[in-house]
């Protein structure tokens, strides 16, 4: 038998009464927390580690054990979620149709299409890194696993993943980039031999 206990089953459970907020507000406090940071460890302390060294049973115990311990931990980080939802507060006033506009329009235009094709920007910055020009393959060379090239040299671009693989679908016999998406864009690696290679072409084109 597998069932799940909501969390505000869970208060009721240990009649503890959940506080009430406005519409709206406890996504408006998440936020300006996780921008504020203001309940990370260095301000609340490891709460997971903290209840282990507690001892007591009752709400009302962990609280005064937990205030003893962190005093000002209380206050410091509703003034720190309080300066973010002023923040939030003066911002709010300037957004009006036409910003909301460009924000959709970046989030479902831009942003798709910049996640679906960035190949030729990793092709792009390889280039310049190495002082070449690059070009997009033609759909016959793409059929051959060329991505593109740069210089004259044909590369392939995969994921870092594909390098984990012990049994690949394909041999591809031209160079790879590898490329590793990340929250803040992509990491890519140019292995030694085909660093290697770009690096005889700027010389040879100087």
């Amino acid at each position: 038998m597998e069932f799940k206990i909501k969390t505000e089953e869970i208060r009721k459970l240990m009649e503890i009464d959940a506080p009430e907020f406005p519409k709206y507000a406890t996504q408006i406090l998440n936020l300006a927390n996780q921008n504020a940071q203001a309940t990370r460890p260095k301000v609340v302390g490891q709460m997971s580690e903290l209840i282990k060294e507690f001892s007591g049973k009752t709400l009302e115990e962990w609280e005064e054990w937990y205030l003893e311990h962190y005093p000002d931990a209380i206050e410091k980080a509703t003034k720190k979620v309080l300066e973010m939802v002023d923040n939030f507060r003066k911002v709010i006033n300037q957004i009006d149709e036409s910003m909301v506009r460009k924000w959709i329009r970046d989030l479902v235009i831009v942003k798709t299409f910049v996640g679906l094709r960035f190949q030729e920007a990793i092709l792009r910055k390889v280039a310049d890194k190495f002082s070449l020009d690059y070009r997009l393959s033609t759909p016959e060379e793409e059929s051959k696993g060329i991505d593109g090239y740069i210089g004259s040299v044909p590369v392939s671009l995969k994921p870092k993943s594909y390098q984990a693989k012990e049994m690949l679908p394909e041999e591809i016999k031209i160079d790879i980039i590898y490329y590793e998406k990340q929250k803040d864009g992509l990491k890519i690696t140019i292995p030694p031999a085909l660093e290697k290679k770009l690096k005889i072409q700027r010389n040879n084109e100087a």
